[in-house]
């Protein structure tokens, strides 16, 4: 019975606390013409405010799995949600695009600590034949602060001000970190060493890239800048797997690539956060910019997209103890890709809602078959010592996915489109949700790689084998 009550207790904070942060990742998307008018902002600057929450949350996703493993995943954990609140108090106080951006970086610094842990520590409390079933539900509360995300932002914003937005992390915050210290297990990592080296050569790689990306429409992507900007981050993530290659205690063990599993599972979440991220940065604001909606209205009409995954991942998630993951992974993506390249042929600035209804499903139920298997499938192809790491790295991929979705997208949209009219609009979002859905079909393909069950099990022997001359 304790032991049960353990597992409930584990369950509901490691759940809520996921909710919170997953929620901003979308939360903000449809503040974001409101953001855009009162802080003057521009669409640099409007970027930034999502990628500045998801970079430092990629970047930081590793180093968030090590801490936990050295110092005490309950620690951590707690930790990470004190600066996770803190960077919302600080995103409601903002005045300018500057102060929210820094502030959002704060944000993604706890919830770098926060989210790889909360599967860890979830995963070490639920006994193995119940994984898939804890980690399906566990997918499935993601897959619901996914679809709450953009109603939630607009009822808020609508509501009252989009500084609300933030504020209602704070008492959720302020509640659940000394309730983690109270009833969650400590735990730590066979592997206690951190990786200071990889992170600094690994967050300046990243942040030169996105850098790059991000202006290289204002300033021309022949420019100096732009071009040495992307080379020098180019390089430096090249720097740094030799550098990993080369660590006593590696952040990232580039030998986890050696498992087609690991390395295709981890390619289609990338694949899938890139296409999903930067079409829902363009489409909440279409229907605001475009068709002169509220931004309530706004989010509802998302909701048959965002909504679908809290019906679809729980039983997708029961159904991966039992079906190979990389089956349920293939379909939902391709579903996914279907939905956003209908989207796209569809759009116009006049387009009925009708006409976006069936392909928001598709790319809803798509989500959900995705969401629920992939944490199995990643979790599964690494020994038990490791789920830590390979928990963060999982995390930390899907993550800049999103980073350069929304970056790349971007470049897209104002490549072709703008702000100016609705037509312009348009102009750009029709082709940047193409691209979007080509990417996430690419995804696709990537999950139709991963070997079958029988297969895997000879991956893992030959991966754990190479452990110990690896140490």
């Amino acid at each position: 019975m304790a032991r049960r009550s353990q597992v409930i207790w584990t369950f509901a904070i490691t759940s809520i606390a996921l909710f919170m942060v997953t929620l901003d990742n979308l939360v903000v998307t449809t503040a974001l013409p409101v953001i855009r008018h009162d802080l003057n902002a521009n669409l640099q600057q409007l970027e930034w405010t999502i990628n500045a929450y998801t970079l430092t949350f990629a970047v930081l996703l590793l180093t968030g799995a090590a801490l936990g493993d050295r110092f005490g995943r309950r620690r951590i954990f707690s930790i990470g949600l004190g600066l996770f609140t803190l960077g919302s108090a600080a995103s409601a106080l903002a005045q300018n695009p500057t102060m929210l951006i820094v502030a959002r970086a704060v944000q993604g610094a706890g919830a770098a600590m926060v989210t790889p842990l909360t599967l860890t520590i979830l995963s070490a409390a639920v006994p193995a034949n119940r994984r898939g079933v804890a980690l399906g539900a566990w997918g499935g509360i993601g897959g619901l602060a996914v679809a709450v995300g953009p109603i939630v932002g607009g009822a808020i914003v609508q509501g009252i001000s989009w500084h609300w937005i933030f504020w209602v992390n704070v008492p959720i915050g302020l509640l659940l970190a000394p309730l983690a210290r109270i009833r969650l297990s400590e735990t730590r990592g066979a592997d206690n060493r951190l990786d200071l080296g990889g992170l600094v050569i690994a967050s300046a790689g990243l942040f030169a890239i996105v850098w790059g990306l991000v202006r290289a429409n204002q300033q021309g992507w022949t420019s100096p800048e732009i071009l040495g900007t992307l080379a020098g981050g180019v390089g430096l993530m090249a720097v740094f797997v030799i550098y990993e290659l080369r660590s006593r205690a590696p952040m990232l063990p580039i030998r986890y690539f050696k498992n087609r599993t690991f390395s295709a599972a981890n390619a289609a979440s990338m694949f899938m956060f890139f296409g999903m991220f930067g079409s829902v940065f363009l489409l909440a604001q279409f229907f605001q910019t475009v068709q002169g909606l509220s931004p309530l209205d706004a989010g509802l009409r998302i909701l048959p997209w965002t909504a679908m995954p809290i019906i679809v991942a729980p039983t997708a998630g029961a159904l991966s103890d039992r079906i190979n993951g990389r089956t349920l992974m293939a379909i939902g993506l391709a579903l996914q890709a279907t939905g956003l390249l209908w989207i796209g042929h569809v759009m116009t600035p006049t387009a009925p809602y009708s006409a976006f209804i069936v392909p928001f499903i598709l790319s809803g139920i798509g989500m959900g078959m995705f969401f629920a298997p992939v944490a199995n499938v990643v979790l599964g192809s690494v020994s038990a010592r490791e789920e830590g790491k390979a928990s963060g790295a999982n995390n930390a991929i899907r993550e800049l996915g999103g980073v350069l979705g929304v970056t790349v997208l971007a470049s897209i949209f104002a490549h072709w489109g703008g702000y100016t009219s609705g037509a312009t609009f348009v102009a750009g979002l029709t082709p940047a949700v193409t691209v979007g859905g080509a990417v996430v079909a690419v995804g696709a393909v990537a999950a139709a790689l991963i070997p079958a069950r029988k297969r895997i099990a000879a991956a893992e022997m030959a991966i754990r084998i190479e452990e110990p001359a690896a140490a």
